[in-house]
């Protein structure tokens, strides 16, 4: 009897002992994230902007203290120990060939407005060194990654631009190929490939990229785009929100043959926390995105892994992450998973930090920038011009074809 009253009474304390030590590593979680804040690779929340307020940030219900039906708030960002954000700008891909420049240039600029409009809070940033200034003052970094290479319009010119206007990432593609890059839907077969990677000139702006210091993301392109790129950049390379494929077998995600070079290139995956990339399904959990930062710290190395929420630019988010102000929960499940102190530190921003640093250091601009533009024949839009194109590609064949039409004719006169 007595020695079933000591089993009861151990079993009324296993239920303390998992509470105190779920608090204890939330604790240790918000103690790391003191001195090293999270740094996250991608949210949405300038398009929600745009989408509810057509960015007009006066409106007094866009007032991102109190804002609310979003994901991302500052008091939010506050709780989620946010220290830096790439924040998308944004523009879908029916805006390619037609206004994709002028949506991207308003998208860019309400990023901007952002920092203007909340100094105490937001730290407009376009290098490494500015994110850790940003961590001192206890702001939050926020940089400009642009989500679509359609943006730049085939433009070498307009990357440069977008350059010198605070951009710091691109995503090659959105949900679409450009002229020079093939998307993911290449590999669902729902779209064709048209470059098969990159095309020539999709190479030109890789090397523009890494002569500028700009990161290139990965996230959203072909199996066969990620290769060449990583293959060919002479700077580590990020994916801003993408997952393991092995675990969840989406398209969206990255393959471990891919995560192999990853590790071998000193890149970065930042996990996406979509339901649809996270367990395959419509539903999904805080622990399933922790299987995906194990599997890649397992494959790539625990520098190869980082955060990148997706916040605000999906609908369907993880059980336990369900804003921004989540992340102290998922470290503190990293924690639980044994992973040490430095690689907690390294997957909130060290890693990034670094990838940042080695971009930095690649860049060049007494180096020559490319000019060569991109050939005509390979743009699409009825509304486009083409200055600067003295003559169009394809009129001389077609002066050659008219000739070779003619020549019997000519011949004949001869004869006459």
């Amino acid at each position: 009897m007595q020695a079933g009253h000591a089993m009861w009474s151990g079993l009324w304390l296993w239920p303390l002992v998992a509470v105190c030590t779920a608090n204890t590593f939330r604790e240790q979680a918000e103690r790391i994230m003191q001195d090293t804040p999270v740094i996250d690779g991608h949210n949405d929340l300038p398009w929600q902007l745009l989408n509810m307020f057509n960015n007009q940030l006066l409106d007094k219900r866009a007032d991102l203290n109190t804002l609310t039906g979003t994901h991302t708030n500052i008091p939010k960002l506050r709780a989620g120990f946010v220290g830096g954000q790439f924040w998308s700008a944004y523009t879908p891909c029916d805006t390619q060939n037609k206004d994709t420049v002028k949506r991207t240039l308003e998208q860019i600029d309400v990023i901007h407005r952002m920092c203007q409009l909340y100094p105490e809070t937001f730290m407009c940033v376009t290098n490494s060194s500015g994110i850790r200034q940003a961590f001192q003052e206890r702001k939050v970094a926020s940089l400009i990654g642009v989500e679509g290479g359609h943006s730049i319009d085939s433009s070498l010119g307009v990357l440069r631009t977008l350059y010198h206007l605070g951009m710091r990432y691109m995503t090659l593609t959105h949900n679409c190929n450009t002229p020079w890059a093939d998307n993911w839907l290449v590999d669902t077969e729902e779209d064709n490939a048209q470059s098969h990677g990159l095309s020539p000139f999709g190479k030109l702006v890789l090397k523009e990229m890494n002569r500028l210091g700009i990161i290139v993301d990965l996230a959203h392109v072909s199996v066969a785009t990620m290769r060449a790129v990583l293959s060919q950049s002479s700077a580590p390379v990020i994916f801003s929100h993408s997952s393991a494929y092995r675990i969840c077998e989406h398209r969206r995600n990255v393959p471990d043959d891919v995560l192999q070079l990853v590790n071998q290139t000193g890149s970065l995956v930042m996990v996406n926390f979509y339901n649809d990339y996270v367990s395959c399904k419509g539903e999904a959990n805080l622990s399933q995105v922790a299987d995906h930062l194990d599997h890649i710290k397992k494959v790539a190395g625990a520098g190869a892994v980082g955060f990148g929420g997706d916040y605000d630019g999906v609908l369907r988010l993880p059980a336990g992450l369900e804003d921004v102000s989540k992340y102290p929960d998922l470290v503190a499940e990293l924690l639980r998973r044994n992973w040490t102190e430095t690689e907690v530190r390294g997957a909130l921003a060290n890693n990034l930090l670094r990838v940042f640093e080695v971009v930095e250091q690649v860049s060049n601009h007494t180096q020559n920038p490319e000019e060569e533009p991109i050939n005509l024949d390979k743009l699409e839009g009825s509304c486009r011009t083409q200055y600067g194109y003295s003559v169009a590609p394809g009129l001389h064949h077609q002066w050659g074809v008219l000739l070779a039409a003619l020549a019997p004719l000519l011949l004949s006169w001869c004869l006459l």
